[in-house]
Formats: structure tokens, sequence, C-alpha cells
């Protein structure tokens, strides 16, 4: 009865839980999101996993699947999971019994004249002791101490694990960042090339104008700076896509170099699509992984608070031990050669020098701070997915006027070239509409990787595309 009773009081003992409980904090999204001027252009759509598709460009694609294969902080960010993974199977075994087999052979022999002589030889010949056995030990987890261990570990295994999903989101948004600004510098060169051959146009016709007795020298040095003025953007621009290329290289994990053949020659930056699907406003903090993060270190904290609590109670751990023992390796199959051991062991704390009250403040305090940490987080997505709706509402209105600009500096440019050749006008007005045609054209180009940048931080402010990586 009573062993029946002490069994009972410590089941009873072992489901209690010391340290609170953690509860999931809550989040209060928008009921709409900030779609800026052109609510139109925002869809509340499921998004798309792979996000960088509704580009249909397939080295895009290529690229962003590689980089995601390759990429040396995305694989860091994989070992530090695994890391955490491995630590939340050693804690797990911590809190299971432990049973660990032995086997010993001693030959001894003892002084004459020491304290004692357990052989009985009186120190004047050697004997030999056999002892195999098997030992086990269990610490009870009467105040919840092991599994709150576990919880924390667990949860530590979510921070880790939604760290490196935005690692690789953010390894994603930067491939096709640098290679939509790629697109964008290789299609400000060809422009330059184009207004190159403008200008020289206009060089050669100033001198036949000149040799003619009809344009002065005043001219000529006009259009042959305005030859040199272009080709002076070019060395920068190829400076440009050097970098950009190596930049992606390195996103890949490659060379520098490796992308110059597969990326060289330009190519149209890719169409946004006319609608964009976000999801649902309440989804944001489920889908960005670094509002899981901070909500799995905060549920860690909580429950390592609740580790510290328990270290204030009492802890039993059982153990026993079961073998034989003999002088004679023969004899280990006697029945007089067992032995055995078991019993429980009781740790009470009961004067630490103030050291378990100091954990218990340290781990309360580090709960407020990921609590904090956590609002912070949410707060700061939002205005993220605020400011990259703005932007992407704002470089598309900018892109509609540059379009107008441009079309109508060609039409001023085509006409100005007439007039001088009919000797309406001076080469400066040519001069002027060359400029001009070849900035708006820049700026054109400039604003077409502006939209498709916003879009690009807007999905990664959104936290799409992780999803392709989950393990």
């Amino acid at each position: 009865m009573k062993l029946t009773a002490l069994a009972t009081s410590i089941l009873l003992l072992s489901g209690c839980m010391v340290g609170p409980d953690f509860t999931p904090p809550a989040v209060k999204s928008p009921q709409a999101w900030p779609q800026g001027h052109a609510p139109g252009r925002i869809a509340e759509r499921e998004l798309q996993p792979q996000w960088w598709q509704i580009f249909h460009d397939d080295t895009l694609t290529a690229l962003v699947e590689q980089s995601a294969r390759s990429n040396l902080d995305v694989q860091a960010a994989g070992a530090r999971l695994l890391q955490a993974q491995a630590e939340h199977r050693v804690v797990t075994g911590e809190s299971l019994p432990s049973v660990d087999a032995t086997a010993s052979y001693q030959r001894a022999r003892n002084s004459r004249n020491g304290l004692q002589d357990i052989s009985g030889l009186g120190g004047k010949k050697a004997w030999s002791v056999w002892q195999p056995g098997i030992g086990a030990s269990w610490e009870l987890d009467m105040w919840g101490r092991l599994r709150r261990e576990r919880e924390s570990s667990a949860a530590r295994v979510e921070v880790s694990d939604d760290q490196r999903r935005a690692v690789l989101l953010t390894v994603q948004a930067a491939t096709v960042s640098d290679y939509f600004q790629l697109r964008s510098v290789q299609l400000q060169r060809d422009i330059s090339l184009q207004n190159l051959d403008i200008a020289r146009h206009s060089l050669k016709l100033t001198g036949i104008r000149m040799d003619d007795g009809v344009a002065t020298r005043l001219e000529v040095a006009q259009a042959q700076a305005q030859v040199a003025s272009v080709e002076s953007t070019l060395p920068i621009l190829e400076q440009q896509e050097t970098h950009l290329m190596n930049s992606l290289s390195f996103l890949l994990g490659e060379n520098p170099g490796a992308l110059t053949e597969r990326l060289a020659g330009s190519r149209p930056l890719p169409l946004t699509p006319p609608e964009v699907p976000v999801g649902l406003p309440s989804e944001l903090a489920q889908r960005r992984p670094d509002i899981r993060a901070a909500e799995a270190q905060l549920h860690a904290a909580t429950a390592d608070i609740g580790v510290a609590t328990a270290d204030f109670y009492p802890s039993i751990t059982l153990s026993g031990n079961v073998g034989l023992q003999a002088m004679q390796f023969s004899q280990l199959g006697n029945w007089g050669s067992r032995l055995y051991s078991f019993g429980p062991s009781l740790n009470l704390p009961i004067f630490e020098g103030g050291r378990l009250r100091g954990q218990l403040a340290l781990k309360k305090a580090q709960q407020q701070e990921a609590a904090i940490h956590f609002q912070s987080t949410v707060l700061k997505a939002w205005h993220e997915v605020s400011d990259a709706m703005v932007d992407y509402d704002t470089y598309q209105r900018q892109r509609s006027q540059l379009a107008t600009l441009v079309e109508n500096d060609h039409i001023a440019l085509a006409a100005a070239s007439k007039q001088y050749e009919a000797g309406a006008t001076d080469f400066l007005n040519v001069l002027t509409m060359q400029k001009e045609l070849l900035a708006s054209q820049q700026e054109q180009v400039k604003s077409d990787a502006n939209v498709s940048l916003a879009l690009v931080r807007l999905y990664q402010a959104l936290g799409g595309g992780w999803e392709s990586g989950k393990s």
C-alpha cells in the first residue's frame, strides 16, 4: 500500500508543469491592403509561392532555382537548422531513462603493510575481479522542467527553420533584383549606342554643311562634344553590367565571370502583370518567416521561464544496477555472484546565493524582450508592405508619364533634324533634342526597372517564395 501510494504521488507530481504556458500573441491586421492611388492593381487572391514565375522569364526562373540550391548563405542557414535539430534530439534524450552496460576486469595485488586486504591473501598473491553489469537511471520530471526544456528546444528548431527561410527569401529577392537591374543596364547601353549613331550622323551632317559653308565650326564642335558625351556613358554602363553579373554569380555560388556568356546580350525587361495577387492581410503573419521566427523565439523564452522556475523545486532521480561479481571468471554463472542496488536520490536546493532568483529574473526579462521584438517585427512588416505598395503604384504612374515624354522627344528630334537640314533652325535645337531624348529614354528604362524592383520588394515584404525551399 505504501509503495502504491508513493507511485501514485510520483505520477501525479510528474504531471505538474511550473511556469507560464505559451499563448500565441494576437496579431491585429488591417482590413485591407494600403494600395495607394491604383487599388485595381492589387488583388486579394492566393499569393503564388514561386512569385518570380509571374514574369514568364525562363532565364530568371533558372537563376532563382539555382540560387536556392547553391547559395552559400542558404547552405549555412541549413547547417544551422541541422544543429538546432541535433540539439533538440540531445535535450529529448536527456528526459528519457538511460541504460548502460558495463564490464570490467581488474588484476591487482594488495600491500602486505596496507590498511586492509580484501583479498584475504595478505598481499602475498595477486587476485582478479570480474564484474559485468547493467545500470539505469531516470530523472522524474515532477515539475515539468524537462518538458519545458523540450518545449524550448523545439521552439528554437522552429526559429532556425524560419530563419533559414528568411535567408532563402532574401537570396531569391536579391537574385531577381540583380537580374532586373542587369537587364536595365544592358538596355541603357543599347539606347546609348543608338543615340551614339544619331550623334555621329549629326556630326557627319554638320561636317558636310560646314564644307558647304552653311554650318559653322561651333556647330561641328558641339556635334563632336555630343558624340563624346554619349560615348562617355558606355564605360560606366559596362562597369555596372560586370558588377551585376558578378553579384549574380556570387548569389549562385559561382566564380566571377561565370555568367558572362549566359547573360550576355540585352533582353527586354519582363513585363509586370496588370494585377498582382497578394493574398489576404490576415495571412501576412503566417507567411513572413521573420514574424514566425519572432513568435517561436517568444515561445522558447516563455518555456525557459518554466525551466528556471522548476530549478527551485526538488528533483528525484531513480537509479539501479544489477550485475555479477566474482574472483574467478568461471564463477560468474553462480547464483551467489549476483549483486544489485536500486533506490531514489533527492536533490533539494537550499542555498544558492541568489543564483536561482537571478536566473529566473534573467529569463523573465528575456521573455519581455522577445515579446517586444515580436511586436516590432510585426509593425516593421506592415510598414514594409505599405512602402512597397506605394512604391509599386508610384513607379507605374511615373512609367506612364515617361512613355509619353519619350514619344514626344522622338517627334521633337525628328522635327528639329528636318528643320536643321532645311536651314530653318540652328544645330543647337538638334543638340538639345538629342540630349533630352537620351535622358528620357534612359529614365524610361530605369522606370521600367523600378516598377519590377518595387514588385520584388512587395513580394519580399509579403513573405512569398520561401515555401519552394521548405525542407
